[in-house]
């Protein structure tokens, strides 16, 4: 009876009509102005750009194909200028910094930035350059005169110090002071007859509009178009002047990771960088647009896994700033290109969406999963499916989260592997780890009887049980098109070490629209003396679909299992963590943003009460993943740390990967971390010590756990007679777990 009603389902919906209709939408007027695309020198070539280099990239740009996407800004970051040291830029007679010509050598009467220029010109692409606000302390110690005015240099200069990151010697400029503006149009003139397109503003903060207000107004009575992009971190409380005075801003820092051995610019980035970009997008969404974009820092695609994020990163990292509609910056050496990477930079899909200039909204999010979309001026939505887990999940929405209008079936297209599917209003799919599936979703008259069904398989996890050795699951398969999938077979395999057993048969003759197939499963693990042990479980799904075609399903999802911790200890969290105990081992896998100032995120074990004027508290680090260079992980001693929002008494002693060992304590009672001193390197095991002498703690470190060195001391005034001492982990990385193994803990 069941095969019979498949066959006349089949055949009723075969009557409709296998062509798909586009619901009827309005198509606006395309946007004038587009996110820039090009390629910028910080990220690879950093601090020694020369003409050679410049001029090879833009070379590379064009033989690539980059050229004819779209990409054509060649950008020379810092370094250009002349920096004797901390006195400030050098500067010329009119109080304007001076090129490095042993790096950009003059020709005749061109400058060597407008020779570079030129050489950038003659390949049909623009040219853009690099400055800070404000003026150089030398062209205050000169008393630079202000070309075309009575006017010079102590006229308009501050006291107040501008962030020139590398050089320094850059002070404000009092815009209330006759010469002011002069001063910088002169700069903007200069400029713009080396052949500048493109001007980056650094270092600009809330006491600057002022700057960037001068800066627009000298670029544009210029008599060249000049695109002005302003940098780091911008204020979002400020987006109306940035909005009014700019053509885009940076919302946050640094996307490179400067975590490469020896001072080396690869690994460019991590995927601790990109992930932290989830958020800024969200909070930024609708402030970019035609008139100015939201710039969430340099693409870090084109050279491999000297990228520092696996191909999966890279693809999540071209989506959400496409989807963000941010400018695209390739930060990667464009002479030694990755074809696979490309091939990732030619996707006229993806790059299309980056070119609409409309801002992605965040529709939802978890520790695990975002998604995110925004809708085409012709009705059409592109929604990104991320998957921010370390394992692989299904990741979904709906038409109506999306905003699209009720429809028979709506044409899934993959943005990225280019296959077409249909649902009826689920849309979910598998992401693998840090990954992320690129769709454009359009409402459909009929059902699509030619795509085949969108389907998933997931893998979900029970609450742990009293046996730490055995978790329970599902085994879920969805159809979420309009025509049923047959000859379903569903199957589960675990890692080495653990063995996984189905509840009830892995196979369907039929799924039906709308049906899902839950197959719980017991995953068994094998014991073991790690701390932690994780075991993946793989799940495939074969099926066949209405015109025969076939298709396979793959999802992974992986569970760790832990000692359970006993007394005296005390476990804490107020980020993701987990804790395990195996005598005097100790182990917490924690993720956490920060400890530091008003951000307290971390995972404690502690004992309550421990600790008091004459108290030593011992432990060794035997182990630290890497997760960023700020990790941190050691002893931590509060007034009461289950408490995240009562900071009094706060005092750690940490060794971070990249940042050598610390002590951070507060200085004066107000519960935020804000004195560190530092020494030496990581090394690993290491032992840590902490002793206090009435308020005031000492840190030391030692490689052998018998000779002490000095990390710092620091009077911590609000610690209370006794408070609690113990461990903590951060991994300093959004939506990363790193594991940090102790053992030997003691206080007396």
């Amino acid at each position: 009876m069941r095969n019979r009603a498949l066959t006349t389902a089949l055949a009723a919906l075969l009557a409709i009509g296998g062509l798909t209709a586009v619901a009827p939408q309005a198509v606006a007027d395309a946007p004038t102005a587009k996110p820039p695309l090009g390629w910028s020198s910080w990220s690879f070539v950093r601090k020694n750009p020369t003409a050679a280099i410049i001029e090879a990239q833009a070379k590379a740009m064009k033989d690539s194909g980059l050229a004819k996407l779209g990409y054509q800004y060649v950008n020379i970051d810092d370094f250009w200028y002349q920096c004797p040291g901390a006195q400030g830029p050098n500067v010329d007679q009119y109080g304007r910094w001076v090129i490095d010509g042993t790096k950009f050598p003059a020709q005749g009467a061109k400058s060597g930035i407008q020779v570079t220029a030129d050489y950038v010109h003659s390949l049909g692409l623009k040219f853009g350059l690099y400055m800070t606000p404000g003026i150089s302390k030398q062209a205050v110690e000169q008393n630079s005169a202000i070309e075309g005015t009575p006017y010079h240099a102590r006229d308009i200069a501050t006291s107040f110090n501008e962030a020139n990151y590398n050089c320094g010697g850059m002070v404000g400029i009092d815009f209330t002071k006759p010469g002011a503006q002069a001063f910088i149009d002169g700069w903007a003139k200069q400029f713009t007859s080396w052949g500048i397109d493109y001007l980056k503003l650094d270092g600009v903060g809330s006491q600057d509009p002022q700057d960037v207000e001068a800066w627009s107004k000298a670029l544009a009575s210029s008599g060249r178009k000049v695109h002005l992009e302003l940098s780091n971190s911008l204020d979002i409380n400020s987006a109306k002047t940035w909005q009014d005075y700019a053509d885009g801003w940076r919302t946050g820092g640094d996307v490179e990771c400067y975590c490469g051995p020896n001072d080396s610019s690869y690994p460019l980035t991590t995927w601790a960088s990109v992930a932290s970009r989830f958020d800024q997008v969200a909070a930024w969404a609708g402030i970019g647009g035609p008139k100015g974009f939201n710039d969430y820092d340099s693409l870090e695609i084109g050279n491999g896994a000297n990228d520092g994020l696996t191909l999966d990163e890279r693809k999540t990292q071209a989506s959400l700033w496409s989807l963000a509609s941010s400018p695209l910056f390739l930060g990667t050496d464009l002479t030694h290109l990755d074809t696979t990477d490309l091939s990732l930079l030619r996707n006229a899909d993806v790059l299309a969406v980056d070119q609409d200039a409309i801002d992605a909204k965040r529709i939802s999010g978890d520790a695990d999963t975002q998604v995110f979309a925004k809708t085409e001026r012709n009705g059409d939505v592109i929604v990104g499916l991320f998957n921010t887990a370390n394992a692989p999940r299904a990741v979904s929405t709906t038409a109506a989260a999306l905003g699209l209008p009720k429809a028979v079936d709506y044409s899934l297209q993959d943005l990225w592997s280019h296959d077409k599917t249909e649902s009826t209003g689920t849309i979910s799919t598998d992401v693998p780890a840090h990954g992320v599936a690129l769709y454009r979703v359009r409402a459909l008259h009929h059902a699509d009887l030619l795509a085949r069904p969108n389907t998933s398989v997931s893998l979900t996890w029970d609450a742990a049980g009293a046996d730490p050795l055995k978790r329970t699951g599902v085994l879920e398969f969805v159809d979420n098109g309009s025509t049923p999938v047959t000859t379903v077979s569903l199957a589960l395999k675990a890692s080495s070490g653990a063995t996984v057993t189905p509840a009830t048969p892995a196979s369907r003759s039929v799924v039906w629209p709308g049906e899902k197939v839950r197959i719980p499963f017991t995953v068994t693990i094998a014991a073991s003396d790690k701390l932690f042990t994780t075991s993946t479980v793989n799940a495939t799904a074969d099926f066949r679909y209405v015109l025969g075609g076939s298709a396979t399903l793959a999802a992974a999802d992986s569970t760790t299992v832990n000692h359970p911790v006993t007394g005296p200890y005390k476990t804490f969290a107020s980020t993701t963590a987990q804790f395990s105990q195996d005598g005097d081992r100790l182990g917490i896998q924690a993720q956490g943003a920060d400890l530091w100032g008003s951000v307290n995120e971390y995972g404690a074990m502690y004992l309550p009460g421990k600790e008091h004027d004459g108290s030593t508290t011992i432990v060794r680090i035997d182990s630290q993943d890497d997760s960023n260079v700020w990790a941190k992980a050691g002893i931590m001693v509060r007034n009461d740390i289950g408490n995240a929002n009562a900071g009094a008494g706060h005092v750690i002693l940490a060794e971070t990967p990249g940042n050598g060992f610390l002590l951070d304590w507060d200085s004066d009672g107000d519960g935020l971390l804000d004195q560190q001193a530092s020494v030496a390197s990581a090394v690993y095991p290491a032992w840590l010590k902490l002793t206090r002498t009435g308020t005031t703690f000492s840190g030391y470190y030692s490689t052998d756990g018998s000779n002490w060195i000095l990390v710092g001391a620091g009077n911590v005034p609000s610690a209370t007679a006794t408070q609690d001492v113990g461990i903590y982990a951060i991994s300093h990385a959004p939506r990363t777990t790193a594991e940090v193994d102790f053992s030997g803990f003691s206080t007396t």
